[in-house]
C-alpha cells in the first residue's frame, strides 16, 4: 500500500499558487528577476544531503531509524513518520545543478535527520561518519558549500570533542542541533556545555526540527511536516528563551528555521503570561519578545506575508535567504522573498549579506 500522495511538482506548485493574491506568484521571473537572473548574491544557509553511508548503514538495521524499500524507492522510518529518499537526495551534482539555476553562489551543507542521537552508543561513530562526509563534499567544492556539524548529544563529552574536531580540524562554520534530540529539549542542562562552548568558539547554532514530539498528534491527515515540525520549532526556540540559555550566553549566536515556527506570531501572548500574570520563569531580564529579536531566522516559509511579517518584526539584518533543499526547490522560496515586497536595499543582506557576517565567510 502506498502511503504517499503522489507530489505536486514544482512548476505545478508556482502555477497553482500564482493564483492566490497571498502566496508566491511567478511574476519575479517574468520581471528578469528570478532564480537565472539573480540581481544580487545567494548564500542558501539551509539546504541538506543524505549521507549515503549512513542510508546504507540504516538499510541494515531492524530497528529505528531504519531504511526500507517501497515501490522502488528507499524510505526513511521512525516509528510513524516516514519519508522517501529519492536517489537525487544524495546526489552533490543534483545539487550544485539546483544551485546554479537558481544562481545560488555558496550553500550551507548539513545532513538531513535522523541526528546521531537516535544511534545510542554508536552515536559518537555516527557523528564522526556523517561529519566527515560532509567535510568531504566541502573539500571537494570550497568555494560551493561550508559545513554544519551535528553532534553526538547523548555522550557530551564525546559531543564536545566533535565539536571541537569539527571545527578545529575539519573548518565547519556552525552547529545544526535538533529541535528535540530523541526526546529531549536542547535547552535541558546536561546540553549547557556544548552551548558554552559554542559561544566560545562564535560559532552559530542552527535549530533544525527532527522527528517531531507531537508526532502522535499530527501523524493524521499527513500534518508531521506542516504542523509537527512547525510546532518543534516553536517548543524549542521557546524553551530556549525562557530557560535563561540567552542571558547565560549573550554572545551565543542561535538561527531559527522557517521564520521562528509560530512563535512570533504568538510572542504577545507570551509577553503578557510572563510579565504581567507571572507565569513561567522570573529571571529574564527582559520581554521573551526582545530575546527573540535577537536571534537570526531563515525564510523558509512559501508564503511572502510571513516573510513581511518577519521582516517587520526582527529587521532585514536578522532574516537569512534558504532553500529547505531537496525537501523545497529554492525558486518557491525565491520568488515568495521576491513577492514579500521589502525594501529593495534589503535583498542583499538577506540574500548574503547576513550570512557573510553571522558565518564570518
Amino acid at each position: 500500500m502506498n502511503h504517499f500522495p503522489t507530489p505536486l511538482t514544482r512548476r505545478e506548485f508556482l502555477a497553482r499558487t500564482a493564483a492566490v493574491p497571498a502566496i508566491c506568484s511567478v511574476g519575479a521571473t517574468a520581471a528578469g528577476v528570478g532564480p537565472r537572473a539573480a540581481a544580487t548574491e545567494r548564500i542558501d544557509c539551509q539546504s541538506h544531503l543524505f549521507c549515503p553511508e549512513l542510508v546504507a548503514l540504516m538499510e541494515k538495521r531492524a530497528g529505528d531509524p531504519r531504511v526500507f524499500r517501497q515501490d522502488g524507492v528507499r524510505v526513511v522510518q521512525m516509528g510513524d513518520w516516514l519519508r522517501k529518499i529519492p536517489d537525487h537526495y544524495l546526489s552533490v551534482e543534483r545539487k550544485l545543478a539546483t544551485m546554479d539555476a537558481n544562481g545560488i553562489g555558496l550553500t550551507a551543507l548539513s545532513i538531513n535527520d535522523p541526528g546521531p542521537e537516535w544511534f545510542g552508543a554508536d552515536g559518537p561513530a555516527i557523528a564522526q561518519l556523517v561529519n566527515d562526509y560532509i567535510a568531504g563534499v566541502v573539500r571537494q567544492h570550497p568555494t560551493r558549500f561550508f559545513g554544519l556539524c551535528v553532534l553526538p548529544t547523548q555522550d557530551i563529552r564525546a559531543a564536545l570533542a566533535e565539536l571541537d574536531r569539527c571545527v578545529q580540524k575539519l573548518g565547519f562554520k556552525g552547529w545544526l542541533v535538533y529541535t528535540n534530540l530523541a526526546g529531549r529539549f536542547p535547552d535541558e542542562k546536561q546540553f549547557r556545555p556544548l552551548f558554552a562552548r559554542a559561544a566560545e568558539l562564535d560559532l552559530p547554532v542552527l535549530l533544525h526540527p527532527a522527528k517531531p514530539i507531537t508526532i502522535d498528534f499530527v501523524k493524521g491527515y499527513e500534518m508531521t511536516s506542516t504542523l509537527g515540525n512547525m510546532f518543534d520549532n516553536t517548543i524549542a526556540l521557546t524553551r530556549l528563551i525562557l530557560s535563561g540559555v540567552l542571558d547565560e550566553f549573550p554572545k551565543l549566536k542561535l538561527v531559527c528555521p522557517h521564520l521562528g515556527g509560530t512563535l512570533p506570531y504568538i510572542v504577545g501572548r507570551l509577553d503578557h503570561q510572563v510579565l504581567v500574570l507571572k507565569r513561567g520563569p522570573k529571571n529574564l531580564t527582559r520581554a521573551p519578545s526582545e530575546y527573540l529579536k535577537q536571534i537570526w531566522m531563515d525564510v523558509v516559509s512559501p508564503l511572502p506575508l510571513a516573510i513581511k511579517f518577519g521582516y517587520d518584526f526582527i529587521g532585514g539584518d536578522r532574516l537569512l535567504f534558504s532553500s529547505d533543499h531537496p525537501w523545497v526547490e529554492p525558486e518557491v522560496i525565491i520568488k515568495c522573498l521576491e513577492d514579500a515586497h521589502l525594501p529593495p536595499d534589503a535583498h542583499p543582506g538577506i540574500f548574503a549579506g547576513n550570512a557573510r557576517q553571522l558565518f564570518g565567510l
